[in-house]
Order: structure tokens, then C-alpha cells, then sequence
């Protein structure tokens, strides 16, 4: 039987040091750093590409899928409604205060204590642990940078927060801008083309469209215009009219096919930043969710964007904490869900044995 409370004790302190460094995304060297100098004083070796850090093991056996653990250690810029210093950290009343310890710091430590304790046991898998780097940015030197640079994965454990449920599927994102043409002129002569008039049908589709693929776990694929630009000033008539609108993709649909029915129904141009944040999902079938629901847990689908949607393979989120404190002024996360967290990682990838 190992004693888990050593291991939380780690956790907790790594953690604490995590929090009082700052790492917003694309600056999170000293927090890669402090991972690094933890894990050697654990007595693993590690490799560093970047801001990435993570653990192979010493050998990988070719007759095994390759399971792997995987949070991120960047956070984003603390709110102005804080009303502790977001990086200091503070226990009080059992929950531990600062930037970035529910989003995902918990998920962050507790799968790093669960892989020290998994690697001493007889598992069927190869465990990789990965701590990322821009998930919060979906950044190109996050781990896109570190995937090819690792073995085959068969599987993956995200450790956002989802109260130590699972996220069987969560939704991708795309963002375009659309553009409305028209010609300048005077307004007061009723000249030229306003942009604004000629952007009005389209928006109007996109606030009315309803794609017909509705997932039993994400729901519907839903769009929302999230800004608008046109003008220059009250007397001349505006010859542009720029949009910014966010989609939200379920796993039925691509966001190459969201784009296309978008475009063929607007009159305006229509450009899209990216198509790489798909939605991502693993059949509920996957041996790791049957005993995720063995032990209890509830499948469920997340509206909220992870790294998940840069692997191309079967991937679930399960974290401590919850994804409504992520973001948020006065962030925290309990210490018995750092316990509770360790504890049934171990469980449930030593169950599969």
C-alpha cells in the first residue's frame, strides 16, 4: 500500500511555488524551471523543449499503448477584481488562494504525484507526464511543439478542472472575420453604399442559423458575433463593415465544414484565423471511462477549449477543482481535492492492471 500523504505534501508545496511565479502565457520560463528543479529533486530525469517539460519512462515497451498525463502551466492575466495578490499563495479555511491554482496548477501537481507513484507499479501503459506550456493561447510553442518529439500516445488524461469528472468531449473553436463592402460618401447627400446596411442580412443569418448535428454530449455547434467595426465618423457614409465572430464546434462536424456553410450563406467575406482547435472527444466505450464510471464518475461534455483540441488522438479531461473558478478574481482550489485527485489517478490507471 503506499502512503499518499507524502505526496500530497509535495503537491502542495510545488504548487505554492508555482503560484508566487508568475507565468502567463508565452512567459512561463521560471515556471518551467520550477518544474524541472522539482522533478530532478523527485529523482526523475526530464527533457525541456521551450516552456515544456516532461518524463519519459526509462524504456518503452513496444507491446503497450502509451498513456499520457498532461496539464498546463501558464495562466492568464489576473483580473482587476482580485482582492488578494494573485501571486501569493494562501491557505485559508482549506482552500488555497492564487492565479492559476484551479486553472490547472491542482490537475498540474496531482497528475506529477500520481505519475511518481504509477511509475513504481506494474501498469499496463507507458506513462508520458507532460506540463505545457500556451494552452491558454492555443500557442504554437505549447504542445504542438512537444508532440512530435514523443512517442506514439495512445491515450491522454487532461487535468483541467472538472471536479474529478470526466469530459468525454469538449468543443473546438473557430474564430472569422467576416467583411462588408460598400462605397464612402456623404451623408448628408445619402451617397454611396453603407457597409453597415449591406452586413445587415448576414447578421441576421448568423443569429438565426441552427446547424442540424446535435451532439448527445456538447449539444449544438452555436456561432456569435462578437464584434463589430465600421465607421470613421457621424457624416460619411462607411464603405467597410468588419466582424469578428466565435464558433463553437461539436465533434459531428469539422470546423472546415462550419466554415463552408458559413460562407456559402453570407454575402460577405468571410476568412477564418484558424482551423487547428477541433472539437475532440473518446468513445464512451474507452476502457479508461468504463472504470472512470466503475469508480463512480459521470461522463459529461465541456463547452470550454483545451489542448485537447491539438491531439490527434483519444483524449478526456479530469481534473480537481471546477471549471467556474477558472478565469475568475480570487481563484482557488481545496486542498482535499488535491488529495482526492492523486488518489483516484492512482486508482484509476492501477485499476487497468
Amino acid at each position: 500500500m503506499i502512503e499518499l500523504e507524502r505526496y500530497y505534501t509535495d503537491a502542495i508545496a510545488l504548487l505554492k511555488e508555482l503560484i508566487a511565479t508568475p507565468s502567463v502565457s508565452r512567459d512561463e520560463a521560471r515556471a518551467a524551471d520550477v518544474m524541472q528543479r522539482h522533478i530532478a529533486a523527485y529523482g526523475h530525469g526530464c527533457q525541456r523543449e521551450g516552456n515544456n517539460v516532461w518524463i519519459l519512462p526509462e524504456k518503452v515497451d513496444a507491446s503497450l499503448p502509451t498513456l499520457l498525463l498532461n496539464a498546463h502551466i501558464d495562466t492568464v492575466k489576473p483580473v482587476r477584481t482580485w482582492t488578494r495578490d494573485p501571486f501569493s499563495p494562501t491557505v485559508d479555511d482549506g482552500r488555497l488562494y492564487g492565479l492559476g491554482s484551479n486553472d490547472c496548477g491542482g490537475g498540474l501537481v496531482s497528475l506529477l504525484q500520481a505519475y511518481r507513484i504509477l511509475s513504481q507499479l506494474r501498469i499496463p501503459y507507458n506513462l508520458i507526464y507532460l506540463a505545457s506550456a500556451e494552452e491558454e493561447v492555443s500557442g504554437r510553442d505549447g504542445i504542438s511543439r512537444v508532440l512530435p518529439l514523443l512517442p506514439k500516445i495512445d491515450v491522454a488524461i487532461v487535468g483541467e478542472p472538472t471536479g474529478m469528472q470526466p469530459a468525454i468531449a469538449e468543443k473546438g473553436l473557430m474564430v472569422l472575420d467576416v467583411m462588408a463592402r460598400g462605397k464612402s460618401g456623404h451623408a448628408a447627400r445619402g451617397e454611396g453604399v453603407n457597409a453597415i446596411y449591406e452586413a445587415l442580412d448576414d447578421l441576421v443569418w448568423l443569429r438565426d442559423y441552427r446547424f442540424d448535428r446535435v451532439s448527445p454530449l456538447l449539444g449544438p455547434t452555436k456561432m456569435q458575433v462578437t464584434v463589430i467595426h465600421a465607421g470613421t465618423q457621424h457624416n460619411v457614409v462607411p464603405d467597410e463593415c468588419t466582424m469578428l465572430v466565435d464558433v463553437r464546434t461539436n465533434e459531428l462536424y469539422t470546423n472546415e465544414e462550419v466554415f463552408d456553410i458559413i460562407r456559402r450563406h453570407l454575402r460577405s467575406e468571410v476568412r477564418a484565423h484558424s482551423f487547428r482547435l477541433n472539437s475532440s472527444h473518446i468513445s464512451p466505450d474507452h476502457p479508461l471511462i468504463h472504470h472512470c464510471v466503475a469508480m463512480g464518475m459521470k461522463p459529461y461534455g465541456s463547452p470550454t477549449l483545451s489542448d485537447q483540441a491539438l491531439m490527434p488522438f483519444p483524449s478526456f479531461k479530469l481534473g480537481p477543482g471546477e471549471s467556474s473558478r477558472s478565469h475568475s478574481a480570487d481563484e482557488f482550489i481545496r486542498l482535499d481535492e488535491i488529495r482526492d485527485a492523486i488518489g483516484k489517478y492512482v486508482r484509476l490507471v492501477g485499476s487497468m492492471a
